[in-house]
């Protein structure tokens, strides 16, 4: 098993449907009371590929791709249309757009996450696989250069700067990320009589924990 550094083709994701779930345990106790817990930390997102094909092309490359990645196999990165961005859907990346840490002096590595809110509650998304290019970073709302004062490591979504940033310096990225994934079957089923008629094949495909 191994994670292939390619993303599934984006205009096959483009149509896709899916997003996160989670997994709660709800238990119905004899005064008509719940219960609820999760042993879950983090969501895991779930999609169906095959809901993005469009022409017998777009078939030829989802089984090229399929082939390649041999079914279930190896992971692979996926463009999530609907959430992509550390930023709203209609905004630009900025690099105040996500608090990613507080320096200490001597810390160098920041995790790249995102943070997601409603009202009082929120619930912060670490992010593994930035795309390439698209990370900014500030201390103390502040850019700073990337390759010169950061680097980052679009494979596990970790920068790293040149110096550690001082005690209480708020440090803040914006980027744009994949969601690790792999297929969720080992096998693709088509008819090309079918698929002319508006049928399209189920592909899962699901989030991976890295």
């Amino acid at each position: 098993m191994a994670f292939h550094e390619i993303r599934f083709p984006t205009n096959l994701s483009f149509g896709a449907l899916g997003g996160p779930e989670r997994q709660t345990e709800v238990v119905t106790l004899a005064n008509g009371f719940e219960e609820r817990n999760t042993p879950w930390e983090h969501s895991r997102r779930r999609y169906d590929a095959g809901m993005g094909l469009r022409s017998l092309d777009d078939v030829d490359a989802l089984i090229a791709f399929f082939e390649a990645r041999r079914g279930q196999l190896h992971a692979f990165r996926w463009k999530d249309w609907a959430d992509f961005r550390s930023c709203k859907p209609s905004q630009t990346v900025s690099a105040l757009d996500q608090r990613i840490g507080v320096g200490d002096g001597v810390s160098r590595a920041f995790k790249l996450s995102k943070l997601y809110q409603s009202g009082e509650a929120s619930y912060r998304r670490p992010i593994a696989k930035a795309v390439a290019g698209t990370v900014l970073v500030a201390l103390a709302h502040d850019p700073k250069v990337d390759g010169l004062e950061f680097g980052v490591d679009i494979d596990t979504g970790v920068v790293t700067f040149v110096s550690p940033p001082d005690i209480g310096v708020i440090v803040t990225a914006g980027f744009e990320f994949d969601v690790p994934v792999r297929f969720d079957t080992d096998r693709i089923h088509t008819s090309m009589a079918s698929f002319k008629a508006g049928e399209v094949p189920n592909v899962p495909v699901v989030e991976v924990r890295l």
